[in-house]
């Protein structure tokens, strides 16, 4: 690294990463705005905005039916190539992230964490909870919605992983009941505990070296990394 990321120096989130979790139809992504994720700091990383778009740019329908199977995989495989780059540059300043995901790949997840750790990110899981009939329900009433029995598949799926991650995550694992709409129980909560974890530095060694490379580039080995913040933001 030749040149110092500004950005990632300045946010106050850095280092940090909250994975969403949750079925189809949970309202992960009204969660995420309820949190107040993105005002701490945070970049969503969700390929689902990109995917969404390129399905109207290429004419598909967002029901996704069988018959346009092969152009809707092309469309979601351009949508996280795109979302991809997005991570990487987000990563590159070790801005805070935010992974939006449905949580039924309990591997991949536990895989993404341990690769982000290794770095000196620290991580947090919020699990948003439905029950299979409210996620059904919304499913069918989305703009975007995935066939009845994908949907009952990743549910349970997910439902099977609540366990797990709570172990994997600890004590920063939360869940949300969001089974009322526009009700959603412990945001308040949640919010108030990722704010507070957010806001301190992260110190662990792989965070450590970053930082001090950072303030070496800058000129200012010397400096505390909080006084290199203020200095680039003054």
């Amino acid at each position: 690294m030749n040149t110092p990321v500004k950005e990632g120096i300045n946010d106050p989130a850095i280092f940090k990463v909250v994975f969403m979790a949750g079925g189809p139809g949970s309202g992960k992504s009204f969660i995420v705005k309820s949190l107040g994720l993105t005002a701490m700091g945070f970049k969503v990383i969700n390929s689902d905005d990109a995917f969404e778009y390129l399905l109207a740019k290429r004419g598909l329908s967002k029901k996704m039916p069988d018959s346009e199977v092969i152009p809707r995989d092309a469309a979601r495989a351009r949508a996280k190539e795109l979302t991809g780059k997005k991570k990487e540059l987000a990563f590159t300043g070790r801005l805070g992230l935010v992974i939006d995901g449905t949580g039924d790949d309990y591997d991949k997840i536990a895989k993404m964490k341990a690769e982000l750790e290794k770095y000196g990110y620290e991580t947090a899981m919020v699990f948003v909870n439905t029950s299979d009939e409210e996620s059904a329900r919304r499913n069918e009433k989305r703009e975007r919605s995935v066939p009845e029995r994908i949907r009952s598949r990743i549910w349970k799926s997910v439902q099977a992983n609540l366990g797990k991650f709570q172990k994997l995550f600890g004590s920063r694992f939360y869940i949300i009941d969001n089974e009322i709409p526009g009700k959603p129980v412990g945001v308040n909560t949640v919010s108030g505990k990722i704010r507070g974890w957010a806001s301190k530095e992260a110190n662990n060694p792989a965070a450590n070296a970053w930082k001090k490379e950072q303030r070496k580039i800058l000129g200012l080995e010397h400096v505390s990394f909080s006084r290199v913040k203020k200095i680039l933001r003054s």
